[in-house]
């Protein structure tokens, strides 16, 4: 993940370089004049629609999402309105509540999960620390944004709204645990899950100068139909703030 990470990086910046060229200098605590948002996303991650056996926690169930988006003015140079597609890494991470986490599932195959304890896997007389669930994808986001400065879009708070569309490229757990002799232990198991490889949903953004709140919601299933956990036709709902680089 952190070598997919910096090679997606490292195109972004890339990408906003060729905007920079006939950049003018802005005062110092200024915004650069680039052509384009890059989004550093903060915020937390839930699950509509599942049984009381997939709650998760809340401050331990985080999402990280970089995005760079390009505007595109529509209806009139002072219309407000731009459209804005882009390209970004996603990262969320799920926390089931009582120390229990996703296993694969036999009786169903390998492109399955099952909601255990821990201590069912590792044994009774353990001590579990870190237990997450990550999923990473790749994205693209397209939003239509009004702004309601006309004149500096860059100083105007703004409003957006639109949908992602997401590719899964790596799905593990990872846990951390005290066995009983005192030894330390840490498991990365890194499989399908039975997870839907791709998502889509719709998102909206509240904007202003260099600061923005944001929500997501899934449009389909979380896990592929009869492959995850009580056969759960869960969807995903995430929010949060958003930084813009630039």
């Amino acid at each position: 993940m952190k070598r997919f990470t910096s090679v997606v990086l490292l195109n972004l910046i890339l990408i906003t370089s060729l905007f920079a060229q006939n950049r003018e200098k802005t005062p110092i605590g200024g915004r650069p004049d680039i052509k384009g948002d890059l989004f550093l996303e903060l915020g937390f991650n839930t699950l509509n629609n599942k049984p009381s056996e997939l709650n998760t926690q809340f401050i331990q169930s985080r999402t990280f999402n970089i995005y760079y988006q390009y505007p595109i003015r529509i209806f009139g140079e002072k219309s407000g309105f731009t459209f804005n597609p882009g390209l970004g890494v996603a990262s969320d991470k799920f926390a089931f509540q009582g120390d229990k986490a996703l296993f694969n599932n036999p009786a169903v195959g390998p492109n399955s999960s099952q909601l255990l304890p821990i201590s069912d896997v590792y044994g009774d007389d353990i001590n579990v620390g870190k237990n997450n669930v990550g999923l990473n994808f790749l994205e693209i986001p397209l939003e239509f944004r009004y702004h309601f400065n006309k004149n500096n879009y860059d100083k105007s708070v703004r409003f957006a709204f639109g949908g992602k569309i997401g590719y899964l490229f790596q799905s593990q757990t990872k846990i951390s645990y005290v066995d009983s002799d005192g030894l330390d232990r840490k498991i990365k198991d890194r499989q399908s899950f039975g997870f839907n490889q791709f998502r889509y949903g719709v998102h909206a953004r509240l904007g202003f100068p260099g600061f923005n709140l944001w929500g997501y919601y899934g449009l389909n299933e979380v896990f592929q139909k009869n492959k995850g956990p009580f056969n759960t036709q869960a969807t995903q709902l995430n929010f949060g703030v958003s930084i813009a680089l630039f």
